[in-house]
């Protein structure tokens, strides 16, 4: 008990750290902005008339982009200047909420407008995501970048909770624009942190790949074709793709299937980021010497059924605390996968590790987010989710199994703390 506080202490000491600490207060501050539109936005997609499926679609765009670019954006994160990466396009994505708040009060805004803003956001997410998610590594010690991580993920989902929180505040008070002009606002700190805590400095080209090319992608196939990083990618899209589209149609389960209003929406938004907070602090506990790989799968399967219960659930009031269960396991699982994959590869390939990542959490995501649409067109969306959550289990199942044996026999599982 005493080693779980004294990992729990060491993790915390990283934000009275300048550079860590401020970064991490600008990013929650960003977040909490993002989350806030989150809970606006596909509610104002329904108050104008938006179907299930356009909802989807709207998710799709948000996400589509990474399929086409994060690669890019990988490479831009190992080749470029992270700095001017990062504020040339939270700049661009920052016009997207102003935008919605223009046409919001002049009675202007449509559905496909929404929609095309997503998209740009998409676009901007995808080429600047890597160089944010590389961040953390390079503010911490080597031993030290799962705690990083798990922290940085407690302020993601701390803004999951405080984000709904200040949207269903504004929604009744002040209607949607409330919440874009918050998000809007809240990209200036980021924004100002970045110019001023990172380095202005060109990143070193990266090492050759196997067979001797130098490229802007060298090292994804290496990525790839490691048995245990490919495990960590696919609980990652398989939880994305299936999973994910939970908080997708969270509105459309409150709405049409719970009779609830965007005030309890907001609620269970929030409840799922509760879940989250509360994996990110139990992993901050967690030790050298613990093997990812099962805190990844494990959590990942009891996230589908977790899904399955949600789905099927008839009571409201039980919603949220389904909701920070999954949080919990969607968390638990992806951070897990996450430290596995950026403690292993190499500082040179680090943001083009962080871009797969990116790849099959967010590009996982949009798919399954569209398809689902289409599933809960035709079955509703209680048998929709439902199937979703049983297809993630056993297909966890069968990937878990596969994945712990990877590294056998003769080579350490990677382990909390340590590279593989």
């Amino acid at each position: 008990m005493s080693t779980s506080r004294n990992t729990l202490a060491d993790s915390l000491n990283l934000l009275a750290t300048r550079r860590f600490g401020t970064f991490w207060i600008a990013s929650l501050l960003s977040n909490i902005g993002t989350w806030a539109q989150q809970v606006a936005q596909p509610w104002l997609l329904l108050s104008l008339g938006a179907s299930p499926f356009l909802i989807g679609l709207d998710a799709f765009a948000l996400g589509a982009p990474i399929w086409l670019l994060t690669l890019v954006g990988g490479a831009l994160a190992d080749h470029a200047d992270r700095r001017r990466v990062i504020t040339l396009f939270q700049s661009i994505q920052m016009l997207c909420p102003i935008l919605l708040v223009i046409l919001l009060l002049t009675a202007a805004i449509q559905p496909w407008m929404v929609i095309v803003l997503s998209l740009i956001v998409g676009v901007t997410d995808a080429l600047s995501m890597p160089s944010f998610q590389s961040i953390v590594p390079s503010l911490v010690k080597h031993e030290q970048i799962a705690q990083g991580l798990a922290l940085n993920s407690t302020q993601f989902n701390l803004s999951r909770i405080l984000g709904p929180a200040i949207a269903g505040i504004l929604m009744v008070s002040v209607g949607a624009v409330g919440c874009f002009a918050v998000n809007a606002v809240s990209y200036l700190p980021f924004i100002a942190v970045a110019l001023w805590i990172l380095p202005h400095t060109k990143m070193p080209v990266a090492a050759t790949n196997k067979s001797g090319s130098n490229t802007l992608f060298s090292g994804v196939g290496n990525i790839i074709s490691d048995p245990l990083l490919r495990g960590a990618l696919l609980t990652v899209l398989t939880s994305s793709f299936l999973c994910g589209p939970l908080i997708v149609f969270c509105p459309v389960l409150v709405k049409d299937a719970l009779h609830g209003d965007a005030r309890q929406f907001s609620i269970a938004l929030g409840a799922f980021g509760v879940g989250g907070l509360l994996g990110a602090i139990a992993l901050l506990s967690v030790g050298t010497g613990h093997d990812l790989r099962r805190l990844s799968s494990w959590f990942a399967a009891g996230y589908g059924a977790i899904l399955v219960c949600a789905a099927l659930n008839q009571w409201y009031w039980l919603l949220p605390i389904l909701l920070v269960l999954a949080g919990l396991s969607m968390n638990a699982s992806n951070i897990s996968a996450n430290s596995l994959l950026q403690a292993s590869a190499s500082p040179l390939l680090r943001g083009q590790s962080v871009s797969l990542y990116m790849l099959a959490m967010r590009g996982g995501l949009s798919v399954g987010s569209l398809l689902t649409g289409l599933s809960v067109h035709l079955m509703g969306v209680r048998y929709a989710l439902a199937l979703n959550g049983a297809l993630a289990l056993v297909a966890h199942i069968a990937i878990g199994r596969k994945w712990l044996i990877s590294a056998l026999p003769g080579s350490s599982p990677p382990v909390a703390g340590k590279p593989s």
